[in-house]
C-alpha cells in the first residue's frame, strides 16, 4: 500500500533547513542537474557528447553539476586507459531511478507547453 506523500515528507524531513536532502533536491531540480540527468537517461556520454546535447551549459558549469550528481550517487565517472584520457558518465542504478523520473516531469512539461505559455502571455498582460 502507498504511502501519503505527507508520510514521505515527514520521514526525510525536508521541509526542515537543516535536513540533507535539500542539498540533493538543489543538484537534481536544477536546470543543467535535470537536463543532464534526462541526458544521461539514453545511455553514458562523453564530457563533449553532453557539451553539445545540453544545449547553452557552459563548461564550468557542466563540470560542476556532474560533480554534484556523482557525489550524490547519481552519476558515475568511467576513465578508460590510453593514449587520450577517455572518462564517460552514465548514470548509476540510482540515477536511473531519479532520470525516469524527470523523463516524466519533461514530457508533462513538453506536453502542456502551449497551455503554459498561453498561460504566461495572460499573466504578462494582466495589470499589476
Amino acid at each position: 500500500m502507498n504511502e501519503p506523500l505527507s508520510d514521505h515528507v515527514m520521514r526525510g524531513d525536508v521541509m526542515s533547513e537543516h535536513c540533507p536532502s535539500r542539498e540533493v533536491l538543489k543538484h537534481v531540480t536544477s536546470r543543467w542537474g535535470v537536463l543532464l540527468l534526462v541526458a544521461l537517461g539514453d545511455g553514458a556520454h562523453r564530457f563533449g557528447e553532453l557539451r553539445r546535447k545540453v544545449g547553452g551549459i557552459s563548461e564550468r558549469m557542466l563540470i560542476q553539476t556532474l560533480q554534484w550528481l556523482e557525489q550524490d550517487g547519481f552519476v558515475q565517472r568511467v576513465a578508460y586507459p590510453g593514449q587520450s584520457q577517455r572518462v564517460e558518465y552514465r548514470l548509476t542504478p540510482l540515477g536511473e531511478e531519479i532520470s525516469a523520473r524527470l523523463q516524466e516531469v519533461v514530457h508533462w512539461v513538453e506536453r502542456n507547453l502551449d497551455g503554459i505559455m498561453a498561460g504566461r502571455s495572460v499573466h504578462a498582460r494582466a495589470p499589476a
